[in-house]
């Protein structure tokens, strides 16, 4: 399926773009995420498990479990802390 991924802050700035359209056979945000980190370099590092990242599917925030639509916007972010 095709999907949107937007990169959001320190993520965008580490992968050096902020979307991109990507063809995935992924089922979930998690194994997109694991598709991501297994193109290496900043995507690895940025998406790492063990960092922490929010995600988001059409706009509203969700757990990696959330299964993926054709054409669905998915962001990746880092947590965001007020002040």
């Amino acid at each position: 399926m095709k999907v949107t991924v937007k990169y959001f802050a320190s993520i965008r700035e580490s992968i050096g773009t902020g979307n991109e359209v990507l063809e995935t056979p992924a089922l979930t945000l998690a194994s997109l995420r694991d598709q991501l980190i297994g193109l290496g370099g900043a995507y690895a590092d940025s998406l790492a498990r063990g960092k922490a990242v929010r995600m988001a599917l059409n706009q509203m925030m969700c757990e990696e479990a959330t299964l993926l639509v054709e054409g669905a916007e998915v962001a990746f972010f880092p947590p965001v802390t007020g002040g």
